[in-house]
C-alpha cells in the first residue's frame, strides 16, 4: 500500500493556505513549491487573484491540479481579496502567505502543535536573514504589529471578524488587536517562512490606522497598554531625535 495514502488518512487537522496575487509570475511558483514540501499531511491551498496581466494565470492553470481552488478577478486590494478568500476556506486552521514568501519547514513543526481553537498560533519569520521577532507582549504589539506569515489562526477567528478594509495596509494589525480579547496568543519558538519585507506594508504607512491606532490600543488592549503607549508618543514629541518612529 502506498505509505502517502497511509498518512493523509490520518485524523490531521486541515490548514488553509491563503494567497493573495497579483503579477507575481516570477515568485509564486516557489511560493507554491514550498508548501507542497511541506511534511503536514492536510493542507489546502487557495489563491485570489487581483486580474493579473502577466504569466499568473498560466502558472495558476499549471498547477491547477494542487490548488483547491483560485480564482482571477478584480478586488478593492489585498485585505478585500483576503475576505474573498475566506469565504472559500474549508479547513480548520487558516494561514496567509505572500506570493514572494516561501516556507520553511517549521511551517509543519508548528502545524502540528495545533490543539486549542481558541488560541492563536504564532512563531517567528526570517526577515531580511535575521529572525523575527520572538514572543510578542500586549505593549509589543500595540507598537508593532506580529508578523501575519508567522501565524496560523483557527477558523473561529473568521466567525468573528474580517479584515477591516478601511485600513490598506495595517487591516491585519487591526483584526490581531480584536482577536486579543477573545483569543489567547501562543508562541512557539520556530522559523516557519521567509518573509519579504520589500511589499507593500512594509514600505509604506497606513495613515488611517494610525490616526486610529490609540483609540484601538484602548479599545483592544485596555487602559494600561493605552496609558503607556501615549506616554512614549509624548516622550517622541518632546524628544524626536531620540525615538524611532512606532
Amino acid at each position: 500500500m502506498d505509505d502517502k495514502l497511509v498518512i493523509n488518512k490520518l485524523p490531521f487537522s486541515k490548514i488553509s493556505i491563503i494567497i493573495v496575487t497579483l503579477n507575481v509570475e516570477t515568485t509564486l511558483q516557489n511560493c507554491l513549491d514550498s508548501i507542497y514540501k511541506q511534511v503536514y499531511p492536510s493542507l489546502e491551498i487557495i489563491v485570489m487573484d487581483g486580474g493579473s496581466t502577466d504569466g499568473t494565470v498560466n502558472l495558476l492553470k499549471a498547477n491547477d491540479a494542487q490548488i483547491s481552488l483560485w480564482k482571477s478577478e478584480k478586488d478593492n486590494g489585498i485585505y478585500d481579496a483576503m475576505n474573498k478568500a475566506l469565504d472559500y476556506v474549508t479547513g480548520d486552521w487558516v494561514y496567509f502567505l505572500g506570493a514572494d514568501d516561501v516556507l520553511f519547514d517549521d511551517f509543519s513543526a508548528l502545524a502540528y502543535q495545533l490543539k486549542d481553537h481558541s488560541v492563536i498560533y504564532y512563531g517567528n519569520v526570517l526577515m531580511k536573514g535575521k529572525k523575527n521577532k520572538g514572543e510578542v507582549k500586549p505593549y509589543q504589539h500595540a507598537k508593532d504589529n506580529i508578523c501575519h506569515q508567522a501565524i496560523i489562526y483557527p477558523k473561529e477567528v473568521f466567525e468573528k471578524h474580517k479584515f477591516n478594509t478601511i485600513y490598506k495596509i495595517s487591516a491585519d494589525h487591526v483584526l490581531n488587536m480584536q482577536c486579543w480579547r477573545h483569543f489567547k496568543f501562543q508562541y512557539i519558538d520556530l522559523i516557519v517562512a521567509d518573509f519579504n519585507d520589500t511589499g507593500v506594508s512594509s514600505l509604506n504607512l497606513d495613515e488611517k490606522f494610525e490616526k486610529d491606532r490609540a483609540r484601538l490600543i484602548l479599545k483592544y488592549h485596555g487602559f494600561m497598554v493605552y496609558l503607556r503607549f501615549a506616554f512614549r508618543l509624548l516622550k517622541m514629541n518632546l524628544f524626536p531625535k531620540n525615538y524611532k518612529r512606532i
